[in-house]
């Protein structure tokens, strides 16, 4: 296929649970460190820690079961902050927005300040559902980041320090390239075999997929092995290739279609030929890949609102209410690459 490709460093998602106060502080050095590792320059690892400490203010004082995702751009470029709750929803989100505006009992107090400092930032709340915050930060002269439509969430199991779990999205001519690798089992040596295909499908993240599921099969030879889900988005289409329990399904405004798994095996250990399967991608869908660490039950009857939230605020939603935490979970959500007129 040839072209140029970009991607970003994979690491895992940072989860900061929002249940009591003393998470803002938390918050706030977690952030200013994942900018530090994304290098972003000057002032804006401080101001990174300045909306992770809002947002995380807010939903201490306001909301319940309230989260933080934080984490490394999906294409790269800098860094994404994402807020989730099942709280009241904000009332009156265009006053929450001014900048200096505060109350003591409103969810939306101090958005004002993160409008400010943040590159992008994207609110969708309901009463009675809750609200979800992506707040991205990207150097002065960096390309726009609310093109970027692309979410992902990549969390370890409860009580393990690493995640079995890897995940990348990669862009090659008018196509991006995700995948998402569940490595068998849970620890250290589930992230031994997750990480090693992980480096293997950057080598050449743009060869067709049964050729770079093939390499991948070469690649976790001497490791545990594991299930594997090849997602190619061009525009108005796209394919799958997987093995074992990836899936794929597109949730477009009003339906979820193309309900999709992989082959029976372990890549690494026992693999069939690889096939490919295709199916449109209409305008306004998302495609949605991920592993059995996230629910797949979410997928039955997901809101309006669900199926209406941008990519970067799906993957966050389902990771925060549909993770099983037993497990390793990984989520992708993403679109085509935007035509260049």
């Amino acid at each position: 296929m040839g072209g140029a490709v970009t991607s970003a460093e994979a690491v895992p998602t940072a989860h900061i649970a929002v249940d009591h106060y003393s998470a803002v502080h938390l918050a706030a050095e977690t952030a200013r460190a994942v900018a530090e590792r994304c290098r972003l320059s000057g002032a804006l690892p401080d101001r990174a820690a300045v909306v992770a400490s809002e947002l995380a203010s807010n939903l201490a004082k306001h909301a319940s079961s309230g989260s933080l995702f934080l984490q490394p751009l999906p294409l790269g470029g800098g860094m994404e902050i994402v807020a989730v709750d099942r709280g009241p929803g904000i009332g009156e989100l265009q006053r929450c927005l001014a900048d200096g505006y505060t109350t003591g009992t409103s969810l939306g107090a101090g958005l004002g300040a993160v409008k400010r400092i943040a590159t992008a930032l994207t609110i969708r709340t309901q009463p009675g559902t809750g609200t979800l915050i992506c707040a991205r930060l990207t150097e002065p002269d960096a390309k726009e980041p609310a093109g970027q439509e692309v979410g992902v969430v990549c969390l370890p199991a409860d009580r393990e320090q690493v995640s079995g779990d890897a995940c990348a999205v990669v862009e090659h001519d008018s196509a991006r390239t995700a995948i998402v690798v569940d490595g068998l089992g849970h620890g250290p040596p589930a992230a031994e075999a997750a990480q090693a295909a992980l480096r293997a499908f950057h080598r050449a993240p743009d060869l067709p997929l049964p050729a770079l599921l093939t390499g991948l099969h070469r690649a976790l030879r001497r490791t545990r092995g594991a299930a594997v889900g090849l997602l190619r988005l061009h525009p108005g289409r796209a394919e799958y290739s997987g093995v074992g329990n990836v899936r794929v399904l597109t949730l477009t405004p009003l339906d979820v279609e193309h309900r999709l798994t992989g082959q029976p095996g372990i890549v690494g250990l026992n693999m069939a030929t690889p096939s490919v399967r295709a199916f449109p991608l209409p305008t306004e869908a998302t495609a949605v890949l991920h592993s059995d660490g996230i629910d797949q039950r979410w997928a039955r009857s997901p809101s309006a609102f669900v199926h209406r939230l941008p990519p970067f605020l799906l993957a966050a939603s389902l990771a925060h209410s549909h993770r099983l935490s037993r497990d390793d979970a990984t989520v992708i959500a993403a679109r085509p690459r935007q035509r260049i007129p």
